[in-house]
């Protein structure tokens, strides 16, 4: 076993840099059905050069990595505690060459491991099989759509779907409330893996293990089965589409698995994962501890096909082109509007849940008046000459913040905010009465964007770790969508209505 610990890391690097062939395929099909030229389309376009120039750059997909979870499979007798120390010291070494982000933090002071160990993290499960090989699968699912998981209690009242009872009909209904709740906020169009039954905790487990399945497989069981097909038929009529900018395809896949539970209790779970949907596994010499064999095809023998330029993100008849250079005055801002893209060059600052929180009861480091705040934990490395660079910089979930950055905005005189999902009711108040726009990037694209940072200019609260540290960078040619204006409008609140609308048209039993 001396290179099991060489194998696991590969594993790693892979899983984190380079989607398998099922994935890429669901997404390729994904754009051929939305209509070229729209938000969503040219979103899957940036989501298409993203996992290419992830794959050649040997560099995150997106840049939260997540929580790195291994299910591995050995033969009796095999020493696990052994096996244990090779993944963990794998885990800290694919950190330290920002392959993963530095994710793991004390759940009560907040600081950083630096090296993605501790107390749960990563999470490894060992299970015995009767095969003299190893297996071993990892799947890097990330904060923001393991955020949008939900599970439900039958029977329940759903909002648009009214009453799902303790039967199939009311499992289908709690699916397509999932798919609807999560909107834009977990990086759609997603992949689910919904478990049916058990308690709490192995209800959530089963769900999450459906999304080890291959994305084409076909479910052994004639009911799941037709259930998986529905979802996969009537999810994408909701509208929400890519990244939540409406469109055909709001799911990629939909596994479903089911166990026994107890009389009293009758959970259904669903764990979702974006489209970076990042898991991968390997067949290992037991005795040598080398890789024989990869379970998923590899990505490079599905290319992503190009087509139009993926940097406006809106339909060619609404499609406005606005290039600012920071700082950003209120009257540019105000003459900005839902549907036009913004090409930001200048000073862009990163800043996540640490950071508005500090700056709610302290001032700020630089002068941010006319400034755009990124939601953003990148992963960063140092050069040569030991300076940080961008390795990867995709937008966060923006809604974390919405109990500060309405505060934040009218304190500091911060014209735009960039995330992903889009935010609510208290910010877009104040993007209104102080003149300021909330921009959706694509999230996930971690590639595309970084390749925007040109330098680092300095970096602030870095005792808050990599992820929440404040960083100054250098900006050139970043593009995203204004979807929430200075004028009160917002396409991610007319998304969620229109979706809420559909919804309600699959209220009717389906199943007897």
């Amino acid at each position: 076993m001396q290179h099991f610990q060489e194998s696991m890391y590969k594993l790693i690097v892979e899983t984190s840099t380079n989607l398998p062939a099922d994935v890429r395929q669901a997404i390729q099909a994904a754009r051929e059905q939305e209509d070229a030229g729209t938000r969503s389309a040219l979103s899957l376009s940036t989501i298409a050069d993203n996992i290419q120039m992830a794959e050649c750059n040997v560099s995150p997909i997106c840049q939260d990595t997540g929580m790195p979870t291994f299910i591995v499979h050995c033969p009796v007798g095999a020493n696990q505690i052994e096996m244990k120390k090779a993944i963990i010291a794998a885990v800290a070494q694919a950190t330290k060459d920002s392959k993963l982000r530095t994710n793991s933090v004390d759940s009560l002071t907040g600081a950083n491991s630096g090296d993605n160990i501790g107390p749960g993290t990563p999470v490894i499960h060992f299970e015995q099989w009767e095969r003299d090989e190893i297996e071993a699968k990892l799947i890097l699912k990330g904060g923001g759509c393991e955020n949008k998981n939900i599970q439900y209690s039958l029977p329940a009242e759903l909002e648009g779907l009214g009453k799902a009872g303790r039967d199939l009909d009311g499992i289908r209904k709690c699916i397509l409330h999932a798919v609807y709740q999560a909107q834009g906020q977990g990086c759609s169009a997603g992949f689910i893996g919904v478990g049916i039954g058990g308690d709490r905790t192995t209800g959530y487990e089963l769900a999450k293990h459906q999304l080890f399945r291959a994305a084409d497989d076909v479910n052994p069981h004639p009911e799941l089965r037709k259930l998986e097909e529905y979802v996969m038929e009537n999810a994408n009529k909701l509208g929400i589409g890519t990244m939540g900018f409406g469109g055909q395809v709001s799911l990629l896949g939909c596994k479903v698995g089911v166990m026994n539970r107890l009389p009293a209790s009758f959970f259904v779970s669903v764990a979702y994962n974006c489209w970076a949907f990042r898991r991968q596994g390997v067949l290992i010499d037991a005795n040598s501890g080398e890789i024989t064999e990869w379970v998923y095809t590899k990505g490079e023998t599905v290319p992503m096909q190009k087509d139009e330029p993926a940097a406006a993100a809106a339909a060619p008849s609404e499609r406005r082109e606005v290039v600012l250079q920071t700082p950003v005055s209120e009257e540019q801002i105000r003459q900005l509007k839902v549907g036009d893209v913004v090409i930001i060059n200048g000073p862009m600052h990163t800043g996540r849940d640490a950071l508005h929180k500090h700056l709610m009861d302290h001032d700020s480091p630089i002068d941010l008046n006319g400034a755009v705040i990124y939601h953003c934990g990148p992963v960063m490395a140092k050069d040569e000459q030991g300076g940080w660079v961008v390795k990867a910089a995709g937008p966060t979930t923006s809604i974390r913040e919405e109990p500060y950055q309405g505060d934040i905005i009218k304190k500091f005189g911060i014209r735009a905010v960039i995330g992903k999902g889009g935010m609510g009711a208290k910010t877009l108040k104040a993007l209104q009465e102080h003149g300021a726009v909330y921009l959706n990037a694509i999230g996930g694209a971690a590639q595309y964007y970084a390749q925007c940072f040109k330098k680092v200019e300095g970096v602030d609260f870095m005792e808050f770790g990599i992820p929440e540290a404040m960083w100054h960078l250098q900006t050139e040619g970043f593009a995203a969508i204004v979807t929430m204006d200075s004028h009160g409008n917002s396409l991610h609140a007319d998304v969620e209505q229109e979706s809420r609308e559909k919804l309600a048209q699959f209220k009717e039993p389906v199943f007897s």
